[in-house]
C-alpha cells in the first residue's frame, strides 16, 4: 500500500510540473480495496462525573482501544454531546444502553464496597455500551462474568469471543439500533 501511495504522490507532482501527462496518470488509481484501511467507528465519551472511579474508566477505555480495531473510545471534546456518559453513583455499576455505542455507564460503589476491582468494572460496563451480554455464571477470563467470577478476579481484558463479537457488532458502516435496556455487574 505504502509504494501505491508514493507513486500517486511522484505522479501527481510530475503532472503538476507538467512533466507527466495522459495514460502515467493512470498508474494514480486509488489502492484495491482490499489494500485500503478501514477506519473504526469512534465512540465519544464523558467521564466528568466518574468522580473516583476517572483513572479505572481511563484504563477501561484503553483495554478496549488495544483490544479491538472497529471501533474506538475517545473522550468526547469540550461542549460536544458524548456517545457515552459515565458518572458515579452509589448503586450497583451497570450499563443504559439507548442504542450500540449509546448510553450511560453508573460506576457504583455498591460493588467496589464489596470488593470489585473498578478497571474490571469500568471494561465490563463499557462492554455492554459496546453490544455485550452478561456471562454468568463465566469464568474470571471472561470478563463479561462480571461479579460471578467473584471478588478476587480482578482481569479487566476480553476474552477473544469478547472482541470478535464486538469487532462483528461495529464491522459494518451503519450500526443497527437497539431497544433500550439496563446491564448491571451482578445478578
Amino acid at each position: 500500500m505504502f509504494g501505491n501511495v508514493v507513486r500517486a504522490v511522484v505522479v501527481v507532482g510530475l503532472s503538476a510540473c507538467g512533466l507527466v501527462s495522459g495514460p502515467a496518470l493512470a498508474a494514480a488509481a486509488p489502492p484495491p480495496a482490499e489494500d485500503r484501511a478501514v477506519a473504526a467507528r469512534v465512540l465519544t465519551y464523558n467521564a466528568q462525573g466518574a468522580a473516583e472511579f476517572a483513572g479505572a474508566v481511563r484504563q477501561g477505555v484503553t483495554i478496549w482501544n488495544d483490544s479491538v480495531a472497529n471501533v474506538e473510545l475517545v473522550p468526547a471534546p469540550a461542549g460536544q454531546r458524548a456517545n457515552i456518559r459515565i458518572v458515579a453513583d452509589n448503586g450497583w455499576p451497570r450499563a443504559v444502553t439507548t442504542s450500540l455505542g449509546n448510553g450511560t455507564v453508573y460506576m457504583g460503589r455498591q460493588a467496589v464496597n464489596q470488593g470489585y476491582d473498578t478497571v474490571r468494572i469500568a471494561a465490563h460496563e463499557l462492554g455492554h455500551i459496546l453490544g455485550l451480554p452478561d456471562r454468568k455464571p463465566g469464568p474470571c477470563s471472561s470478563l463479561m462474568s462480571g461479579s460471578s467470577a467473584g471478588v478476587s478476579c480482578t482481569n479487566p481484558y476480553p476474552d477473544a469471543a469478547e472482541k470478535q463479537a464486538v469487532e462483528r457488532n461495529f464491522s459494518g458502516s451503519s450500526v443497527p439500533a437497539r431497544p433500550q435496556r439496563t446491564l448491571v455487574f451482578q445478578d
